[in-house]
C-alpha cells in the first residue's frame, strides 16, 4: 500500500497521484509538486490516503511542499502573461498564414516552458512558427494540437440545456458516447439535438445509458413478436423508464400498451 495525495491542476483536469511524505494536506490546500514536465502549483481534492500498488502509476512523483503566497502571486503572473502571449501568438499565426486557431496559453509554473494549445483540420508545419515565439519569448516552446472537445473543456460555455458545460466544470475525462446511447434513450437522432457545444454527442448521453440498458435487458426488442392477452402481435414501441410495451396486435391490427410486468404475470399463470 502506498500513501497518497490527490491533485488536480485545472479546475475539471484530472486527478494526479503523488506521495505526500512527511505532509498534513488538506483538501482545497495548494501544493508545489514535482510533475513530468517540471514544478507544478496544484490544488489537493482527495485528502491523504493509501491505495494498492495497481492503483497508482510508479515510481510516485512527491509533493515539494505547500504552496504559499508567492507561489500563488507567481501563478497570477503567470496567468497575466499568458494573455499577452496569447496575443503575440495569434498574429504570427496571421503573419505566417497557418491554417490553425489558437485556442489557449499556459505557463508552466517554474516558467521554463510555454504551451500554445491550438485546433487545425489536419497537419500544420509550424516550425518557423515556433522560431519566431522562441526568440520573443527566450525559453522552451511546445505547440500542442487539440480536439475540439478540448477545446470546449479548455473554452467553456452554455450547453443546450442552459448550464454550464460538464467538460469545463467536473468530468475529469471524455468517456466514449455512441449514438447507440441516443436510441437507446429514445431520443431524436437529429444532430442538433444530441450535440453540444463542441459538434460531438453530448457527454450527458452516458449519465443514464446504464439505467436504460438494465431496464432494456428484460425487454423485447422492437419488431419482435411476441405473445399477450389478446393474441400475437409485433412490438412497436417501448417505454423503457416506465416498463411499457406497444404491441400491434396480429388479428385486428389495434396497437395496445401493456405493463412489463402485466405481460410476465400472464406468461407465468401459462405454464
Amino acid at each position: 500500500m502506498y500513501n497518497v495525495v490527490g491533485v488536480r491542476f485545472k479546475k475539471a483536469g484530472k486527478i494526479y497521484y503523488f506521495d505526500p511524505i512527511e505532509f498534513d494536506l488538506e483538501v482545497g490546500q495548494y501544493v508545489i509538486v514535482e510533475t513530468a514536465r517540471g514544478i507544478e502549483y496544484g490544488k489537493v481534492v482527495v485528502p491523504v490516503k493509501q491505495v494498492a500498488e495497481g492503483e497508482v502509476i510508479l515510481p510516485l512523483k512527491q509533493v515539494v511542499r505547500p504552496a504559499d503566497e508567492r507561489d500563488s502571486l507567481q501563478v497570477e503572473g503567470n496567468l497575466s502573461e499568458s494573455k499577452e502571449a496569447f496575443a503575440i501568438a495569434t498574429t504570427k499565426i496571421s503573419e505566417h498564414k497557418l491554417e490553425m486557431k489558437l485556442v489557449d496559453v499556459e505557463y508552466t509554473f517554474d516558467r521554463n516552458k510555454i504551451i500554445f494549445y491550438f485546433t487545425a483540420e489536419g497537419r500544420v508545419d509550424f516550425r518557423d512558427l515556433v522560431k519566431d515565439l522562441a526568440s520573443i519569448f527566450r525559453t522552451r516552446i511546445e505547440l500542442r494540437q487539440i480536439g475540439v472537445r478540448d477545446e470546449a473543456k479548455l473554452l467553456g460555455g452554455i450547453g443546450p440545456c442552459g448550464r454550464m458545460l460538464c467538460c469545463s466544470t467536473f468530468l475529469g475525462d471524455f468517456e466514449p458516447v455512441s449514438i447507440k446511447m441516443a436510441k437507446d434513450q429514445n431520443l431524436s437522432l437529429n444532430p442538433s439535438k444530441i450535440s453540444g457545444l463542441c459538434g460531438r454527442l453530448m457527454c450527458c448521453l452516458k449519465y443514464e445509458n446504464d439505467d436504460y440498458e438494465e431496464a432494456k435487458a428484460g425487454m423485447p426488442d422492437i419488431g419482435e413478436f411476441t405473445k399477450t392477452p389478446d393474441g400475437k402481435g409485433k412490438v412497436v414501441g417501448l417505454n423503457v423508464l416506465e416498463r411499457l410495451i406497444q404491441v400491434q396486435l396480429k388479428e385486428t391490427d389495434r396497437v395496445v400498451e401493456y405493463a412489463l410486468q402485466e405481460l410476465l404475470d400472464w406468461e407465468k399463470n401459462l405454464i
